[in-house]
């Protein structure tokens, strides 16, 4: 039977040095602790526990440590074992100090993420129980690269269900988040000698960053009241766009032009990746459903927890065509690189009902926002004009002539983050300057929307 400190105790990494074990032991110790290898307070295995460690005698590690306790590095208290002393490390010469992290801005309203605070962690952890009690011992193990079947399956239902996507599990890739899922169709798309991928002309410069990347050129096509004009789209071999909510500017595609971006793709062969940037979140009507369910074999569906959830989780979804799974997974490198836990406490968190409740329940609060920002802006800031329909976690303000850049610089020293429309513009896109302010209502958590909206509304001209 094993003796109790060897399963109780802790790991230390020492390596004694020099003349004599005691001396050696000792000099090892003090050096980490001043070093700031280990920190105040940190508790140190017991002189048993670490004497059958290290292959030597107790009463070594016992006087190593009375010698360091006397020296004042370490301190010991009946009851609480020995630690490292509550003293101030000086780090030795030379050594670069740490980089201090940047100060957070009072109110963030920058778009891309939801309301952390928000997240359904009571709920999550009960699904995460659940998936886990279920889940068998094989579903730890290194997996298949298209990722959990319990997860697509929980997908090809919800999918189906609420976006209108045609598909099964076996149409489903789990991706890293959005940024995995186009490096990875990038990838599959310049194999099979793709050369450009045309993209809209406001959008995401870490996108065409990926595409880039991945060796594909990146043609902005125009942009007006209608969305996405795909009457430029001759010479390309992709078509990347947010049909539902257009980011940032926040219109959805027209149903004669979802029409002819499909009839381009199967007269050409082309293909169609839509990014369902957060299509759940339609607060006037019920969401236009997904451009993929027009057709399947053209369009790849690509969906992200990112917003209904949280980014951290690092999930997403794409939905491919007919053959084209395959080469994706095989471009993902044959093993699930997303965590299973969190795959399989997803699937479990879908098919309870649980995602449904709290992406409703978020719905709602995030339609007062936003109805509190379009009043907020109206009543205080004339000049300014929210458009754009109401969805999604931002809208789009429309500035008079040239005061974008000197609002956003107000708002930065008023430690209110915002971005401007000229940071979503593609630089080869051919459409005259608009200015105006493209902002998040998701960030900031619920006791602190009113300052957001009190400190927006100072920098908004009139």
């Amino acid at each position: 039977m094993a003796e109790p400190w060897a399963t109780l105790g802790i790991d230390l990494h020492v390596e004694p040095t020099g003349p004599g074990l005691r001396r050696g032991l000792t000099d090892a110790l003090r050096e980490a602790v001043r070093s700031g290898r280990l920190a105040p307070g940190t508790r140190l295995p017991s002189s048993r526990a670490l004497a059958a460690d290290l292959g030597i005698a107790r009463n070594t590690v016992a006087d190593a440590y009375a010698d360091l306790v006397a020296e004042g590095w370490l301190s010991a208290r009946q009851g609480s074992g020995t630690r490292v002393a509550a003293r101030v490390v000086v780090p030795p010469s030379g050594t670069a100090p740490h980089p201090r992290a940047p100060a957070r801005p009072a109110y963030d309203l920058r778009p891309g993420s939801p309301d952390l605070a928000s997240f359904p962690r009571t709920a999550w952890l009960k699904a995460a129980r659940r998936a886990l009690t279920a889940a068998p011992h094989h579903a730890l193990d290194y997996g298949d690269p298209r990722g959990r079947p319990e997860l697509r399956a929980a997908l090809a239902a919800y999918l189906s269900r609420a976006r209108g996507v045609r598909t099964g599990p076996d149409h489903i890739v789990v991706c890293a988040g959005f940024s995995q899922g186009l490096r990875l169709l990038g990838t599959v798309l310049r194999a099979r000698g793709a050369r450009t991928v045309a993209v809209e002309s406001y959008g995401l410069d870490v996108h065409w960053r990926i595409l880039a990347g991945s060796g594909l050129d990146t043609a902005p096509l125009p942009f007006d009241r209608l969305g996405t004009d795909p009457g430029a789209l001759s010479g390309a071999d992709a078509l990347l766009l947010t049909p539902a909510h257009q980011f940032p500017m926040g219109v959805p595609l027209h149903r004669d032009r979802r029409t002819a971006v499909v009839d381009w793709a199967r007269r050409t062969g082309g293909l169609v990746l839509e990014d369902d940037y957060d299509g759940e979140f339609r607060y006037d009507r019920q969401p236009v459903g997904a451009l993929q369910g027009l057709d399947p074999d053209r369009v790849v569906h690509v969906g992200t927890a990112s917003k209904s959830l949280a980014p951290g989780l690092r999930l997403a979804w794409m939905v491919l065509p007919p053959g084209l799974a395959d080469e994706v997974a095989a471009a993902k490198g044959g093993v699930d690189t997303c965590g299973v836990l969190d795959q399989l406490t997803l699937a479990e968190f879908l098919t309870s009902g649980a995602y449904d409740r709290h992406v409703r329940a978020t719905r709602l609060r995030y339609r007062r926002r936003r109805d509190a920002l379009v009043a907020a802006v109206t009543a205080r800031a004339p000049e300014a004009r929210v458009t754009g329909i109401a969805a999604g976690l931002h809208v789009l303000l429309r500035l008079p002539p040239g005061t974008e850049q000197s609002v956003v610089q107000a708002a930065n020293w008023r430690g209110l983050a915002l971005h401007g429309l000229a940071r979503y513009t593609h630089p080869a896109a051919r459409a005259e300057p608009v200015d105006a302010l493209v902002v998040g209502y998701g960030t900031p958590p619920d006791h602190a929307w009113s300052g957001a909206l009190d400190a927006l509304s100072a920098v908004l001209p009139g």
